[in-house]
């Protein structure tokens, strides 16, 4: 299997993040999520039973934990562990460029 990690991005914001599988195996599950301008509804908190580790290969997004003040501002190239159960929420992604993120859900 192969693919391009840029192949069919939108060209204008969308209602809803594109969310595709691009390997899943019994503990593993590798993602692309494109977001354009979405963010997670007030008051809604992630809360994962498996680990994450997650890239922001473009765009730009800022992400909070629960348990932080500021949400971290992120950019390409910028990556970061979530542990399980650990709460977060997407507080904003770019809406003029598409946000794509490559996200690892692994069983620890």
């Amino acid at each position: 299997m192969a693919g391009n990690i840029f192949a069919d991005l939108p060209v204008a914001p969308e209602a809803a993040e594109r969310l595709v599988t691009l390997l899943a195996r019994p503990g593993l599950r590798i993602e692309r999520i494109v977001s354009s301008g979405q963010a997670s509804p007030p008051g809604f908190w992630y809360d994962q039973v498996d680990a994450e580790w997650v890239v922001l290969v473009s765009g730009e997004a800022r992400l909070r934990f629960e348990d932080e003040t500021e949400a971290r501002h992120l950019r390409p190239g910028d990556w970061l562990q979530i542990d399980p159960h650990r709460r977060h929420r997407v507080e904003s992604t770019a809406a003029e460029t598409p946000t794509v993120w490559l996200a690892v859900h692994f069983a620890e």
